[in-house]
């Protein structure tokens, strides 16, 4: 069954780490917003980012939060990841800190958003797998993500539907 994803991330530092996932090609993803189109959406206030949101995850099948640096602990994150689950998506996460930005740098690893989050009284980071590469080189990081980003979705998803 083909699955369609929705790529939620921190865009300032991690768009372009991001966007190496986003295009691997393994599953088809959610139109990323432009800068300009970004800062519009934001001109509108939060009902026009929530309303961006709910728009981009209708008719996914998973919400992939790619987790970087600073990623925990933000409030679109959190809501991105309520959404998924309250609408019955598949959610995972990815750690992306040792792919290479725009700069070629890597970064520090950032905490798990998903302990930030519950589901019926129980850890949300208990429930939903988040995955961390086994590597620090950035080719390698990216080789890992593509040949089991697949099965991670399914996992995901098969997850999601033992607490529906």
């Amino acid at each position: 069954m083909a699955r369609r994803a929705f790529y939620s991330f921190h865009f300032v530092p991690d768009n372009w780490r991001a966007s190496q996932v986003r295009n691997m090609g393994v599953v088809e993803g959610n139109k990323p917003a432009s800068d300009n189109d970004w800062e519009e959406i934001k001109k509108g206030g939060d009902e026009a980012i929530q309303k961006w949101i709910d728009d981009q995850l209708s008719g996914k099948s998973v919400a992939i939060v790619l987790i970087g640096e600073k990623t925990k602990g933000r409030k679109w994150i959190k809501y991105e990841i309520k959404k998924a689950w309250n609408d019955n998506k598949g959610v995972l996460g990815i750690f992306i800190h040792n792919l290479k930005d725009k700069d070629g740098n890597q970064a520090t690893k950032g905490g798990n958003p998903f302990d930030d989050i519950t589901v019926g009284g129980t850890n949300m980071s208990d429930i939903v797998k988040a995955y961390n590469p086994p590597f620090t080189t950035s080719t390698n990081v990216y080789n890992h993500i593509s040949e089991n980003l697949s099965d991670w979705i399914e996992k995901a998803i098969d997850i999601r539907e033992e607490y529906e």
